[in-house]
């Protein structure tokens, strides 16, 4: 469980990156978790663009750092920005992060999902395990947006969605599972309480955009995202009663990690 040095050191310069360059980061997401999500950005260093205007966001694409792309509600004014954002983040050759939400739970999001995979190429494909797995051809068995499969279950449709689509494929849970073209890695931490905080996986996703947009390395990356969101979740729940003071202390965390923090908390898991 001890981490690396080196590793250590990649994910503190990357936090610090973040802070110094306060990346723009474009978010067509959900309307459930706008707030939180952005708040999230916020106390880690970046800036927040929450829009799903197609009419809107070519302005602000042309100024981003990253692309979070969130399908969690499907109206189709949103799928419209979607495609939008997307093709204009592909002639930039800017970053995306796709969050395929509840894919497997219909055929319009397991469909919509490879879609964009296969049009847009995105750089890190986040998602629980029924949700990449349901991506990947598989049976996921959702819960809704929730997942009742391990991340373990889901290691074969990681590796075949990376072989497919080139995309690092960051799958979060009890442990969270990155896996890129030839490395993969396994990272422990956060709290049982976080799923009881709705949309910490769309928080995740937000900031992979974040770090995206600052370590070229998408797989570094995904290993950043996961750490921090990790690390973050496990500090304030140490001080939280419940899932309600979680979000307030999530928040605090992120905004006061220090080198300190993630020398003591990280925890890199033995495949």
């Amino acid at each position: 469980m001890n981490a690396p040095e080196a590793l250590i050191q990649t994910i503190w310069r990357d936090i610090q990156a973040v802070r110094g360059q306060a990346p723009l980061i474009v978010n067509i997401t959900n309307y459930v978790v706008t707030n939180n999500t952005a708040n999230s950005l916020l106390a880690l260093g970046a800036s927040p663009a929450m829009n799903h205007v197609a009419e809107d966001l070519p302005g602000l694409v042309n100024l981003a750092g990253a692309l979070v792309v969130n399908i969690g509600t499907l109206a189709d004014d949103y799928v419209v920005g979607m495609h939008t954002a997307m093709a204009q983040a592909n002639d930039m050759d800017m970053p995306i992060v796709l969050d395929p939400v509840a894919a497997g739970v219909n055929g319009l999001r397991t469909n919509i999902s490879r879609e964009f995979l296969d049009k847009y190429h995105p750089a890190i494909l986040r998602g629980n395990a029924s949700e990449i797995m349901a991506v990947a051809g598989e049976d996921g068995k959702p819960k809704g947006v929730d997942t009742s499969m391990g991340v373990d279950e889901a290691c074969g449709a990681a590796r075949a969605l990376n072989e497919r689509y080139g995309c690092v494929v960051l799958v979060s849970g009890e442990t969270d599972l990155v896996v890129g073209a030839d490395r993969e890695m396994r990272l422990a931490g956060g709290s049982a309480m976080m799923p009881r905080v709705t949309g910490l996986g769309c928080t995740c996703t937000a900031l992979a955009g974040a770090f995206a947009a600052v370590q070229p390395d998408f797989f570094q990356a995904a290993v950043d995202t996961a750490a921090v969101m990790n690390m973050a979740g496990e500090q304030a729940a140490e001080v939280s009663p419940g899932p309600g003071s979680l979000q307030m202390h999530l928040h605090d965390a992120l905004y006061l990690l220090d080198e300190d923090t993630v020398r003591a908390r990280l925890k890199v898991v033995e495949s």
